[in-house]
């Protein structure tokens, strides 16, 4: 499994090229060579690069799904919409597709920040505007989500 830390600011070209931080590069390291997936975020208007291994292992959850239940056959073809393949070049840059761009309200100002084992990739007024949302208290979240964990060590 990729776990991925930081959060990274950057800039996309007029054509959609970023260029892949230093400190994240040297994260996926182990992984650059697979290439990644590149698609729409379910909850917010950001995208999601998932290593190509972490990938598969999301399609292999996505597999068990019973494909003879509709909602699971709409749930995968909304998941799907968009999905593409990214390679780094030689340059270490890679391409958001236009229609990724243009989902994501992409401009110029960019944050490329952890989930984990996938990076979300946000405009950056659009990921301000998300930290900064009060309607949400941090510490309750925190409690919530968090609190009830075991402590699984010694």
């Amino acid at each position: 499994m990729t776990l991925l830390t930081y959060t990274y600011e950057c800039k996309a070209d007029s054509k959609g090229r970023v260029m892949l931080p230093g400190g994240l590069k040297k994260e996926l390291s182990p992984v650059l060579n697979e290439g990644f997936v590149i698609k729409k975020s379910v909850f917010y208007n950001c995208l999601e690069l998932y290593p190509r291994s972490e990938w598969n292992e999301e399609m292999t959850g996505v597999d068990k799904l019973n494909r003879f239940v509709k909602k699971n056959v709409d749930f995968i073809r909304k998941f799907m919409a968009g999905v593409k393949p990214v390679e780094l070049d030689n340059n270490g840059r890679f391409l958001i597709p236009k229609d990724l761009l243009v989902f994501a309200k992409i401009s110029k100002d960019i944050v490329m920040t952890s989930q984990i084992n996938k990076i979300e990739i946000w405009d950056k007024q659009s990921y301000e505007s998300v930290l900064g949302d009060n309607s949400v208290d941090f510490g309750t979240l925190a409690e919530d989500v968090m609190g009830d964990m075991q402590n699984t060590s010694g």
